[in-house]
């Protein structure tokens, strides 16, 4: 004969088990709406993900590690509009295109390391990322742009042991909060409607210009005015830290 055994909890047990899960799976959904399950850490390694929320500022952002073309069509439009942002470049494409890279600072631009191969840093032992960050800044320092510190890892992969190495090196590792995935190309629209909808207060925006982003620069002659008048001000990452009370995020 099969026993069947039922473990029977009193009421308010049952209640509590409810509310649990509730908030576990809620905190799940809004985390996972831009691909990555944040949690607050009181750890001094943290990457950051959004400034100031009670503040109307937004940090543009733009990843390059390939190509040569699609960059002056998001640099004329910045300029048109007249927004600062920063560019996390990796070292390989510095190497290549220092004349491009001098022109996205003499634009008044922010420049940031996106390390120097770009590669997953999850998919390297620690010693390997060491050794990329430490020549993306000698990469950087020999082409005159010295004293870099900002760092945003290749695919956003990392992990503490990740950023704390990138501190202890003096850098700040930097995420983002709105990623409409323009490098995908899913259509001008819908990169305009993801950034249009999602951006609040705070947020950094997740762009790209390498050629691999074919619809972000006409994508920009929406969003970029589209945002001013919805009242949020351009500033570069570096302004954004400077914020009081800047919310300081890990990403796993």
């Amino acid at each position: 004969m099969e026993h069947f055994y039922v473990l029977r909890f009193n009421k308010w047990k049952r209640w509590l088990l409810i509310v649990v899960f509730a908030l576990f799976t809620a905190s799940f959904l809004w985390f996972e709406r831009d691909g990555a399950f944040s949690i607050f850490t009181n750890e001094e390694s943290v990457a950051l993900t959004k400034g100031n929320a009670n503040e109307p500022d937004i940090a543009l952002t733009f990843n390059i590690s390939w190509g040569e073309e699609k960059v002056f069509d998001i640099l004329k439009q910045l300029e048109q509009n007249q927004v600062q942002a920063t560019f996390f470049v990796s070292g390989e494409w510095a190497e290549r295109h220092p004349d491009i890279l001098k022109e996205i600072s003499e634009a008044n631009h922010e420049i940031g390391m996106l390390g120097y191969r770009y590669k997953s840093y999850l998919n390297q032992e620690i010693d390997q990322v060491r050794k990329d960050l430490t020549l993306a800044k000698e990469t950087f320092n020999k082409l005159g742009y010295k004293d870099l510190d900002l760092v945003r890892a290749p695919n956003g992969h990392f992990n503490e042991e990740i950023i704390k190495l990138a501190e202890e090196q003096g850098n700040t590792v930097i995420h983002w909060n709105v990623n409409p995935n323009d490098w995908q190309n899913p259509g001008t629209q819908l990169v305009i409607d993801r950034v249009m909808n999602e951006t609040t207060n705070g947020d950094i925006i997740l762009l790209h210009a390498s050629d691999s982003a074919k619809q972000t620069a006409d994508a920009l002659k929406t969003i970029l005015p589209g945002l001013k008048n919805k009242g949020y001000n351009y500033v570069t990452i570096s302004e954004l830290i400077n914020q009081a009370h800047a919310e300081s995020k890990i990403v796993e």
